[in-house]
């Protein structure tokens, strides 16, 4: 008698040896699925990562500072958009861009750089760096803080946390009220545009920075409203406390 249950086993067998079309289908969604869900999180880790190397990276810029002025008895000037990364003029005085101008990292040493000379960030965009003109300049001209110390430095550039108040911005006299004021007295700031800042910010805030404004007003505000940009400045006591200690002050 023939066995129906031996005829079909070999099919069965057949049967369990791969996936159907469906099944292949389905295990693919979950693939693109979960790969999908891994990009954002990986995105916004190098973001992060970006940011943290850029925070150290300006941090390494202000101790460059220090050890520039212990030496030169001097801070160096900005260097002048569409030129190099020596500082404007070569030799300090009145600098041709206090408050518009980018790192001079030929004039510092400073690595890395773009094509001219400038410094970059961890995005590949040009660091800004601002410098006080207080003083008939004396925090960039040689000796010149030495020269004025008796009669009291007073640097100004101001550093507020958040752009909405800022009054007479582009021009000398802007400032921004107490409230938002983190610092009226910082001898110079640098600053990263962040990840976007290879094209004109959308935000107030990040207007403030941007390095057509021309005025001694700089944001470092929350994290919102699309602010990426990563901001310290000098404090005067830090630079005069290098200063005295390299017996470059009084």
């Amino acid at each position: 008698m023939f066995d129906k249950t031996c005829r079909d086993k070999p099919t069965q067998r057949a049967r369990k040896k791969g996936f159907t079309l469906v099944e292949l289908t389905i295990v693919l969604v979950i693939v693109a699925l979960l790969i999908g869900g891994m990009l954002l999180p990986l995105s916004a880790q190098r973001d992060i990562q970006s940011a943290n190397d850029t925070q150290k990276q300006l941090a390494a810029i202000n101790e460059a500072l220090l050890g520039f002025a212990a030496a030169q008895r001097r801070l160096p000037c900005p260097a002048a958009p569409a030129a190099t990364g020596v500082e404007s003029p070569p030799g300090g005085g009145p600098c041709t861009n206090n408050f518009n101008g980018y790192l001079p990292a030929i004039t510092l040493g400073i690595f890395p750089t773009d094509a001219q000379g400038y410094a970059i960030d961890a995005w590949g965009n040009r660091i800004s760096y601002a410098v006080t003109n207080a003083n008939a300049n004396a925090f960039t001209t040689a000796s010149g803080m030495q020269a004025a110390w008796a009669g009291g430095l007073s640097p100004d550039l101001r550093v507020c946390s958040t752009a909405a108040h800022i009054t007479n911005a582009g021009a000398a006299n802007a400032d921004c009220p107490a409230a938002d004021t983190l610092t009226n007295s910082a001898v110079a700031v640098v600053f990263s545009t962040g990840k976007n800042g290879g094209a004109t910010p959308a935000s107030a805030d990040e207007l403030a920075n941007w390095t057509s404004s021309g005025d001694s007003v700089f944001v470092n505000a929350a994290p919102s409203n699309g602010f990426d940009d990563v901001v310290v400045w000098l404090s005067p006591n830090i630079l005069y406390n290098r200063m005295i200690s390299a017996g470059r002050l009084p």
